[in-house]
């Protein structure tokens, strides 16, 4: 094992980690937009932009 590997291998695996928590986030903001899903989760028709955020 490299030596800069075996010094190095606890920021490799945190970076690893929080790489894979951020890949998970946007695609599950990615799969729940293809569902037709907004992403604050509130009623569309009491807001001030509800026609001009989602197409019909």
């Amino acid at each position: 094992m490299p030596e800069w590997l075996a010094y190095y291998w606890p920021t490799i695996l945190v970076c690893l980690a929080l790489g894979g928590i951020v890949f998970a986030i946007i695609f599950s903001m990615v799969r729940s937009r293809k569902k037709g899903k907004t992403s604050c989760g509130c009623d569309c028709g009491h807001c001030a932009l509800h026609g001009s955020c989602h197409s019909k």
